[in-house]
């Protein structure tokens, strides 16, 4: 199995986001056993604590379900017997089976006996999961080798497996270690034959003492009948096992004992029995917040009891598996995760045996006894032995049943701080969280605690913070490539290098016809419904002058293409009839270049007559069975243009002519409709009357003729007004309301599908902001650096504009370089560079130049990478915006936070003019005042686009019989009839006309009796019914009356909804290509640009993350200027990227192929003005995976955590050093106030504000912060390096401590100053150590010799380095530990009591008249913070000090995670203990220099090779 699992180690070491946006498509699988092993396993919880267990399991199932997971759980039956010798364990295992059948909605499976039954692969085959969660460590050697077959067996039918014991969550996400399937593991697996071990027989208790299971099986099912006869109304399940198991093994024991001629420890059982059946009284009786305050402690049972102990946990596992098969019988199974509690027992068996017998004796209380009373009879019952005794005494003999067990405190040494806080004096605080200050304990100023604060001097951001070299901010430290202000030749070189690049790149992306437009200072034209001036009555002579030489102009035109046409015609007839195809093509070109409306009529004209005469001939052909219908096509296609776009140029004469192609295919109402005289008199004059003309009729009706083969071509209802406010084409409604919008200067949240030409807007806007004036700048935020240089290419060919010296139209600003970032009128940037600017004190004066900002691809704001990020930007900005996205489900709700917003900015202005200081500030301003400047209004409006405007159809490729085959897959076959019950049908599951029918037929089978089979009858339709012309809002209407019925059909009979099963489909983007020698010398210097060369030599490109940028942007412009066609591409292509394509192809499945991806990537087949129809083909994909990818809904934006230590620290450098006081407050005071994750949420705002309190605590004590909230010491540093929170924290703790320079100390070689490799490696493991840590599963460790040279896993810092670390984290420790014992009282106390899955309550009226149960539970220990089923493992307060239980400890509804405080782990464990190692990948670099070593060595990803290199230049 070893080298097995070396492949399973293969791609095992990333970690990845296993809910994507799309939830729904990722269908996925949990083994039992392996969420069994890991929650028994977890380091959090104590043996035999049955309650905590199950909070530990559905605490991780629940995360997966809050976060709209699909899962279901399978549980092998061979399985069960690698517990055979582990009762407690074997008994556990079948209390969370039935426990998940009966209390939980789960979906489990427990009918398969393994991973290689025929029955587990079939049921893979119809499902398909995205990946699987199952364990690679069992318990035993023997499950071990188990779960590593499973796992095996999963990678070779291409399932991703994920480790369960690694899984991490956010808010939003749940991460965990993936190994993805590859070649290698198909071709390692063979079908290894499994041997089934069977139970055995018996168990060996002693040497001397066997129990035969076969006895124990016969014995529970006789006293289950027993019990039943006693209680038929029914039992708790507590009650039941408690009874049976003691009075079962009781008389089992007796037998063995007496065998073996040993009473005594009969009487010890018995006792034992007793105390056990008072401890299940207890749970029954006592709730949760009173057990919650057992006492501590630390005694083990003896290890003499083991053979009675293991006895019970055998009997308890066959009473469950007989019950199983026992449905006559009502069992409440509500207290089955509550079954055993084995620390209260414990606690008892404490007292008896060591209180008790000093004389302390307690009432246990009547009500209390009696139940007990109750219980022991029954057991006495059935025992059939008399001679046990009574309850009471409860302890009749004296050996000792506990043993001291010396142990190592599990949590922190630290104490709970429970001193007071550091008063602070700043607005921003009583403005933001004033409402809580009376809540909290604070000190008096005089001390000792505030007297010895660091007084450090105050931070000024002038000078670098290690040099004294000046240094404005962190947009500063960005490399400046070059710009506009350059003076060395050198630099201008580079500027018109770049400029001529942008050029060409530009050009591929908007072509040459528009790549330049000259823009003056001038307004745009309003639009024609606009209010403007009148139009005067009379008009000059000039002007008449001007009408008349426009006239003729227009009349030689007009001359001039009817002398070309008169040419052409004749060829193109010709052509038409001896070559369709590229006839037609011909006319068609001619149709496209000629300015004449007349002349087009004419060639239309002759196009169809051309198509019919060629129908005729071809029908009267004797071999022309099956017929060409694309002629047919051709010849309506004709008809619909001259019907629809030159109708007032019709006469009868035309009309008549339409009519009579119309009947002569078939098509009587049409001609009927057209010219209602043809019944009448035309067919005499044709003397069709003489003539069989059937056999030209295509035999089908003209609706569905027209929906079958011209869906493509079905006219959109598109405006005929132009615009003067767009060139180059017509708008149609929807996008003139985002002109509208930009004209008003507001704000709109934009939501259009792929394609729809919602981007326009941006361009406008950009424009509208260079026409006002020199000084306004429109911001355009893109999620990646891709983008940024696609909308860079397409403004500099776009736009260009006369401005002073030193300013110019476009700027960049990333976080690898700028250019003209200040100095531009447009900026086009990424998320985080805008926030630099925006928090930059000193940028404060630009910032208030900007007038609009755009958000490309703004559903990133619920993405997994910086989604706070785009929410600070959406609430800082005090400008109206642009928000576009085509992939949100609740717009709704994002433009109501929105608007909520605007509010507070409106509300902010208004204040600040009304101030005095604000008066200041606008005299300051004169220059503004002069220039006026419109208005910017506060309103967001959404514009909600859903038709997509090209369709997309599906194909599934595969093969059989050596035969390529490609079918057409219709939406419907994705959906099922629980999907539309639960969901609905997807907003953007669209059909097309072709497709509509097809459903149409599917239903029209299944039930002949259809009540709505006529009125949906195509050529009955009320909006199809004799239309010469179907448009396609018309088949869009037809489409929606489909869907209707289809849900209303899955409420009526769930055989009704159409599933074919025909169909299959994945990965991958196919086009063509021919070499362009300017675009391939950018090649030259990349790495092995001579691979990609060669490829782009034969009509091949690809496209992927680790490519170096300028490869990519070669492979864009290749495909875009239709020099290459065909590129293979990962997901790189799906933010956005201008690559539009006929086809996509989707091939291999991969855990990255989710439905955002797909959604993305297949959005670039058929563009808006490039194809009537687009191709989506998948290959080799599963079945199930295509149908969740297509059936899945449009996310829902949810917002993220927004606040960390190092934004706060931010903020409060942005409120003391900005010029504008009150401006640079609002914006603080925005970030904190509007978060989308507190929106309406008032529990979560007032956590944010404690959270912000205790922020700006750390701050201080650390000496960022003064009194005041001014900064000082090294804030520069940390705010630089804020995106590496905590190591930025960390680092500057260790240079206070002067490490590095203790560390960095030269030597001198040949007079030079140098430093040893020993030091440099010692610093790169420390540097390693702080910055780009990726953490590695630990498994890695067992192999570590099996790898190739490369190092592997990271060292550990140094020992004086990590003393350092290790008294940052306590300081941030004790800070975090009293921020939740501050926040615990906002948790919701009715929940915390209730299992978070299944919702069992387990609160209820406190127990008062036991002075046992008060003993016992005394609440000596504080629990304030600590979930009341975690207490029950002896967890306290003091343990959320530690950072490996603070997840587990703390209350569930606190919506808090353990990633929100900057803890710097020095080691960091799984869930089940065992330690994850940091990858060395930067050390093993710095030692090789390799990148093949980082692949191989490291399993490191190219993509991620920019941070290796931040670290690279930081050393």
């Amino acid at each position: 199995m070893e080298k097995g699992y070396l492949y399973i180690m293969e791609n095992c070491s990333y970690m990845v986001s296993l809910l994507k946006d799309f939830v729904e498509s990722e269908f996925f699988l949990i083994d039992g056993d392996s969420l069994f092993i890991t929650c028994v396993s977890n380091v959090n919880f104590k043996k035999g604590q049955t309650l905590h267990f199950f909070y530990i399991v559905e605490q991780f199932l629940h995360d997966f379900i809050q976060k709209e997971a699909k899962f279901v759980i399978v549980f092998f039956k061979d399985a069960e017997n690698m517990y055979f010798s582990y009762p407690e364990l074997q008994a556990l295992r079948m209390i969370l089976i039935q426990h998940l059948e009966h209390n939980t909605d789960v979906t489990i499976h427990t009918e398969f006996s393994n991973c290689l039954s025929p029955e587990w692969e079939i049921f893979l085959q119809q499902c398909y999961p995205y990946f699987l969660i199952v364990s690679e460590r069992g318990i035993t050697p023997c499950q071990t080798d188990f779960l590593n077959i499973f796992i095996i067996h999963a990678l070779q039918k291409k399932i991703s497996i994920v480790q369960p014991s690694g899984i991490e969550s956010d808010v939003l996400r749940i991460y965990g270690y993936c190994a993805s399937s590859c070649y290698s593991h198909r071709l390692f697996f063979e079908m290894v034959k499994y041997f089934q071990k069977s139970q055995g027989t018996g168990i060996f208790l002693y040497g001397h003492l066997k129990l035969n299971l076969g006895d124990m099986q016969k014995e529970i099912h006789q006293t289950l009948s027993l019990l039943q006869n006693l209680w038929p109304e029914g039992a708790d399940i507590r009650s039941v096992v408690c009874s049976i198991s003691c009075s079962v093994t009781l008389k089992l024991y007796k037998k063995m004992l007496h065998e073996a001629e040993d009473c005594e420890n009969l009487n010890i059982s018995a006792d034992l029995c007793r105390m056990l059946c008072l401890t299940v009284v207890l749970l029954q009786r006592l709730p949760l917040f009173q057990r919650a305050k057992s006492r501590i402690i630390t005694h083990v049972w003896d290890s003499t009891l083991s053979p009675f102990l293991r006895m019970l946990k055998k009997c308890e596992f066959f009473i469950l598996k007989q019950l199983e098969a026992r449905n006559n019988w009502n069992v409440n199974f509500t207290g089955l995760p509550d079954l055993t509690d084995n620390i209260l027992w414990k606690n008892i068996a404490y007292y008896y045996e060591i209180e008790y017998s000093r004389g302390l004796n307690l009432e246990l209380g009547d009500t209390l006894k009696q139940e007990c009373l109750k219980l022991w009879n029954t057991v006495l019952l059935f025992s059939g032995d008399g001679d046990l005794g009574g309850l009471i005494p409860l302890r009749t003999t004296s050996r000792p049943f506990l043993t001291q067990k010396e142990t190592s405190p599990g949590g922190s040494n630290q104490e709970i701080h429970k001193s007071g806080l550091i008063p602070l004096k700043a607005e921003i605080i009583e403005e933001y969280a004033g409402d809580i200050m009376s809540e909290l304990p604070f000190l008096s100023s005089d001390d000792p605690a505030v007297l010895s604060l660091s007084k450090k001097r105050e931070f000024d951001e002038l000078t670098h913070w290690h040099s004294a070299r000046p240094l404005s901010d962190d947009f500063e430290r960005t490399r400046c490539s070059s710009d506009a202000k350059s003076k060395d030749a050198k630099g201008k070189w580079e500027i018109q290098k770049l400029h001529h690049f942008y050029h060409v790149f530009g050009k591929s992306l908007i072509g040459s016809n528009r790549s330049v437009r000259i823009v003056q200072e001038r307004a745009l034209p309003p639009p024609e419904n606009s209010s403007g001036k009148k139009k005067r009555k009379h008009q000059t002579n000039a002007e008449k002058f001007i009408e008349e030489n426009q006239k003729r102009q227009l009349a030689k035109l007009e001359k001039r293409e009817e002398e070309r046409w008169n040419n052409l015609s004749l060829y193109i007839e010709k052509e038409i009839k001896e070559s369709p195809k590229s006839g037609i093509k011909r006319l068609e070109d001619f149709l496209q270049i000629c300015p004449v409306k007349s002349v087009r009529f004419t060639a239309e004209m002759v196009g169809m007559d051309a198509c019919f005469k060629l129908w005729m001939e071809y029908c009267l052909k004797t071999e022309a069975e099956s017929r060409d219908i694309s002629i047919i096509i051709n010849l309506m296609k004709r008809i619909h243009i001259i019907h629809e776009k030159y109708s007032e140029l019709l006469q009868n004469t035309h009309r008549q002519k339409l009519a009579k192609y119309l009947r002569y295919i078939g098509f009587d109402n049409l001609a009927h409709s057209l010219y209602p005289q043809v019944d009448s008199d035309g067919i005499w004059r044709w003397g069709l009357w003489k003539k069989d003309i059937s056999k030209y009729s295509v035999h089908m009706g003209a609706a569905r003729f027209q929906l079958t083969y011209m869906g493509p071509y079905l006219f959109r209802e598109e405006r005929s007004d132009p615009d003067p406010r767009v060139q180059h084409f017509i708008p149609d409604t929807w996008q003139r309301e985002l002109l509208d919008v930009v004209d008003n200067n507001e704000s709109a949240v934009i939501v259009a599908p792929t394609s729809s030409g919602k981007t326009y807007a941006s361009y406008y806007c950009m424009e509208k902001i260079l026409r006002e004036g020199n000084e306004g700048v429109v911001v355009y935020v893109a999620p990646t650096k891709a983008l940024v240089n696609q909308v860079v290419g397409t403004v500099c060919n776009l736009f260009t504009k006369a401005l002073p010296k030193g300013l110019v139209v476009c700027g960049t600003f990333t976080r690898d370089y700028r250019h003209d970032a200040l100095n531009c009128q447009i900026l086009v940037t990424v998320p985080q560079c805008l926030e630099i600017l925006l928090l930059s004190p000193h940028n404060q004066k630009w910032v208030k130049r900007m007038r609009y900002v755009i958000f490309d691809e703004v559903h990133c704001l619920g993405g997994e990478i910086g989604a706070e990020v785009w929410e600070h930007l959406l609430v800082m900005i005090r400008c109206p915006f642009l928000a576009l996205s085509a992939t949100i489900s609740n717009p709704e709700h994002l433009t109501e936070w929105l608007v909520l917003i605007k509010r507070y900015w409106q509300h902010v202005e208004s204040t600040m003019e009304n101030s005095g200081s604000s008066q200041n500030a606008l005299k300051a301003s004169k220059k503004q005042q002069r220039k006026r400047i419109e208005k910017s209004s506060h309103i967001v409006r959404l514009v909600w686009y859903k038709e997509r405007y090209n369709d997309l159809e599906k194909y599934v490729c595969s093969l059989k019989d050596n035969d390529f085959l490609i079918e057409h897959y219709h939406p419907c076959a994705a959906l099922t009839v629980n999907h539309i019950e639960k969901y609905g049908i997807p907003l953007d599951l669209g059909f097309s006309p072709r497709e509509s029918i097809l459903l149409y037929d599917a239903m029209v089978h299944v039930w002949p009796e259809w009540p709505r089979m006529q009125e949906l009858e195509p050529e009955e339709f009320s909006c199809f019914k004799n239309k010469v012309v179907i448009m396609r809002a018309d088949a869009k209407k037809y489409e929606e009356e489909l869907k209707k019925e289809v849900i209303h059909w899955t409420q009526l009979d769930r055989t009704k909804v159409l599933k074919d099963k025909r169909f299959n489909l994945i990965w991958q983007i196919i086009w063509a290509f021919q070499t362009l020698m300017k675009i391939l010398r950018r090649l030259r210097g990349t790495r092995q640009c001579y691979k990609l060369h060669s490829l782009l030599r034969r009509g091949i490109g690809y496209h992927h993350g680790s490519m170096e940028y300028k490869e990519r942007q070669v492979v864009e412009m290749l495909f875009r200027l239709k020099h290459i066609k065909v590129v293979t591409a990962t997901s790189t292509l799906a933010l956005g990227i201008n690559m539009p394509c006929k086809s996509v192809v989707f091939t291999e499945d991969s855990v990255f192929l989710d439905a955002l991806n797909f959604r993305q990537m297949s959005g670039r087949a058929g563009r808006r003005g490039e194809d009537l129809i687009g191709n989506v083909f998948f290959y080799d994909i599963p079945l199930p995976k295509i149908q969740r990818l297509l059936k899945s809904n449009v996310p829902k934006l949810k917002g993220q955590f927004p606040l960390s230590i190092s934004l706060v620290l931010r903020l409060m450098l942005l409120v003391a050093k900005a010029n504008d006081k009150e401006d640079a407050k609002a914006k603080a005071l925005s970030v904190l106030q509007h978060s989308l994750m507190s929106f309406k949420r008032p529990k979560i705002e007032c956590m944010l504000k404690f959270y912000f309190i205790y922020s700006l605590q750390f701050l201080v004590t650390e000496g960022y912060l003064n009194e005041k909230c001014v900064p000082i010491g090294y804030t520069g540093l940390v705010s630089h390096l804020h995106y590496h929170e905590p190591a930025n924290f960390v680092l500057v703790s260790l240079l206070v401590k002067g490490l590095f320079h203790k560390l960095c100390i030269p030597i001198s070689i040949d007079g030079r100053k140098t430093f040893s490799e020993d030091v440099m490696e010692t610093l790169v493991v420390v540097l390693a150590n702080l910055f780009g840590r990726r953490y590695l599963p630990p498994c890695v460790e067992n192999f570590k010799k099996k790898f190739s040279p490369s190092i592997v896993t990271l060292d550990d810092l140094p020992k004086d380095f990590a003393a350092v670390v290790e008294e940052h984290n306590n300081r941030m420790q004790g800070n975090f530990g009293s921020f939740l014992l501050t926040i615990s009282k906002l948790a919701d106390m009715r929940k915390e009591y209730q299992l978070p899955l299944s919702e069992i309550d387990f609160s209820g009226k406190e127990c008062e008249d036991s002075e046992l149960v008060s003993h016992l539970m005394p609440g000596a220990e504080s629990r304030t913070a600590v979930s009341p089923f975690a207490c029950l493992s002896n967890i306290t307060d003091q343990d959320l000090f530690d950072i490996n239980v603070v997840n587990d400890a703390m209350l569930q509804t606190i919506n808090l995670n353990v990633k929100n405080i900057p803890l710097l782990c020095l080691n960091k464990y799984d869930k089940t203990g065992r330690k994850c190692p940091l990858n060395a990948y930067a050390l093993n670099f710095y030692k090789h220099g390799s990148l093949l070593a980082l692949t191989l060595g490291n399993w490191y990803d190219l993509f991620y090779f920019n941070i290796l290199l931040d670290i690279c230049v930081f050393v």
